[in-house]
């Protein structure tokens, strides 16, 4: 399989409107860039223009990579592109919702402080909601399309799915935890960090907790398999030209089968870890285990999917074919 640059008026033709949004993300990432500047107000000790610009990059990635996956349809391309469509309206409102609450100098989501906060994360709730069902009907379309490289199909498919495992581990930070329970008035229901309150030390740029487990770190990743494991077979694919045994179609599937299941376990990994109240960059013991052992395990993977198949046996009164 062959790649080439895709220019941006041809990549605004894959699907109208989830490039539409991507657009008014890449809009949203500047405007909160300048918030970031300007803006000295700090919100659960991040300031407040931070997670409008996280949120406008990660739906980026995620409106641009699913605008060129229904691009690949053949079978069931209407359905996909109502899917789509969907996707696009509701993460436009749901990252709205976020720019306007930070807007406000309020918390976004788990805020339940005033009947408009309540409104504003129900609707929030109610959105995703939307565009998880959408995500997983073009999950579903993945999975009947046919494509020339088995590599990169596989990539697409198993990368939606881990995805919208990742986007589904969302929900687990929308719990209320045992001091939200007991508070009165009750003004925050459920939370990012496990084991420690929010608004803690946390790592740069990306915020997670350092003293304790955050549940966005399983988050992240497994929504962001959507683009690793397509850009991994696409790798491999150019490596091909180099490595003579990654020519061969069945050792590149092999391969992108192992990735998929290496990336999944790593995102049981790290809900693991975060449900545990354990930071990221501060494993104990048994996480390292667990840690090695996946490694272990992916590494004979990929010896045995680069392994040669053996010679089939010839039959002396074989008689050779004949191409004309």
């Amino acid at each position: 399989m062959t790649y080439s640059p895709v220019s941006l008026r041809q990549a605004y033709h894959w699907h109208r409107p989830l490039m539409f949004v991507a657009a008014t993300m890449v809009a949203l990432g500047l405007v909160s860039l300048v918030g970031l500047v300007v803006d000295d107000r700090m919100l659960v000790g991040a300031p407040i223009w931070l997670k409008p610009f996280k949120f406008a990059l990660s739906f980026l990635f995620y409106l641009v990579t699913l605008s060129w996956l229904i691009s690949l349809m053949r079978r069931g391309r209407r359905i996909g592109w109502w899917a789509g469509t969907i996707v696009a309206v509701t993460g436009f409102v749901e990252v709205g919702l976020i720019a306007v609450q930070a807007g406000r100098g309020q918390q976004s989501h788990f805020n339940v402080a005033t009947p408009l906060d309540t409104a504003v994360f129900g609707l929030m709730a109610v959105l995703i909601a939307v565009l998880y069902s959408a995500s997983l009907v073009l999950a579903v379309l993945l999975m009947v399309q046919r494509m020339p490289d088995r590599a990169i199909a596989w990539a697409l498919r198993l990368g939606l799915l881990i995805a919208l495992v990742g986007m589904g581990l969302g929900y687990l930070m929308v719990m209320p935890t045992p001091g939200q329970e007991a508070a009165e008035p009750v003004t925050l229901v459920g939370a990012h960090s496990v084991g420690v309150p929010d608004g803690g030390p946390g790592m740069p740029i990306t915020g997670w907790s350092t003293t304790g487990g955050d549940l966005r770190i399983p988050h992240f990743v497994g929504m962001h398999a959507l683009q690793a494991l397509p850009l991994l077979a696409i790798g491999i694919g150019l490596l091909a030209g180099r490595l003579p045994r990654l020519r061969d179609g069945g050792v590149r599937l092999r391969l992108m089968l192992v990735a998929a299941g290496a990336y999944a376990g790593l995102v049981a990994l790290v809900t693991w870890q975060a449900l545990r109240g354990q930071p990221l960059i501060h494993p104990d013991g048994v996480t390292l285990v667990a840690a090695g052992a996946l490694a272990a395990v992916t590494a004979v993977g990929v010896l045995l999917a680069l392994r040669r198949p053996a010679p089939q046996p010839s039959t002396k009164n074989e008689r050779p074919e004949v191409y004309a």
